[in-house]
């Protein structure tokens, strides 16, 4: 599911295998124990930062919404669950950078969306928020996490109601992606440069928490809910399913 590598001051959280990464509990789960070992280690570190990636055509292809949907439980412990793994990141005392190497959508859009920084290659792969596509309502926290990253209402528009497939290129020019790069093996190269340079700053872990959590405090005071839960039928859960 995941890995978690620890190279001089540098963590790397990569998502294994070639399939789509899609955030089933069981992911979410292991993702986030890899965050608390992160947490643990970097409490007796002078310094360090997380690079997250992932193996394959996908960084992360959403929610698991075919296991999802099969009824309201599964549908609020999923969201459960990866509202926590955001609170996680958030509360992460270390900086924080996604090397986005293929399709990140829905779900998976937010997870990258949830680091500090966000790098991504040019020539494959693309960000997309595809609710509006399949047929599934977009949370309220969702949307307060697009406000907090990105300050254009056009972009916010183009993102959530044209469901726009965003290029590096085009995620850059809209303020989402910090910089664009060819191929993997640049991508996550520019990835340890940009943690390098962060860990030579030398901050306090604590504080730079700190300092994340004033700037997400909207995100933050939404994630105890998600209102979008357990609105599906049978019939809508099974025209989303066969969308996906």
């Amino acid at each position: 599911m995941c890995t978690l590598e620890k190279r001089g001051n540098i963590f790397f959280l990569t998502l294994t295998g070639t399939d789509e990464h899609r955030l089933h509990p069981n992911l979410i789960d292991s993702i986030r124990a890899a965050l608390r070992t992160v947490k643990s280690e970097a409490t007796s570190s002078s310094s360090s930062a997380l690079i997250t990636t992932a193996q394959g055509k996908f960084f992360s292809n959403g929610y698991d919404l075919k296991w999802a949907l099969v009824d309201k439980s599964r549908q609020q412990l999923m969201s459960k669950k990866l509202r926590s793994l955001v609170s996680d990141l958030i509360n992460l005392p270390v900086p924080t950078i996604a090397a986005i190497t293929g399709h990140a959508s829905a779900a998976g859009f937010v997870f990258a969306m949830c680091h500090d920084y966000i790098l991504m290659r040019k020539d494959r792969g693309f960000l997309y928020m595809s609710e509006l596509d399949i047929g599934f309502p977009i949370p309220i926290w969702f949307s307060a996490l697009l406000k907090c990253k990105v300050g254009s209402p056009v972009v916010w528009r183009e993102v959530v109601m044209k469901a726009t497939k965003l290029t590096g290129d085009m995620a850059v020019e809209r303020g989402i992606v910090d910089s664009v790069y060819n191929g993997v093996e640049e991508t996550v190269e520019a990835a340890v440069k940009l943690g390098e340079e962060l860990v030579r700053r030398k901050w306090d872990g604590k504080v730079y928490a700190g300092c994340r959590k004033t700037l997400y405090v909207e995100l933050l005071n939404k994630l105890g809910s998600d209102e979008t839960v357990g609105d599906y039928g049978d019939d809508q859960a099974n025209k989303t399913i066969s969308k996906l």
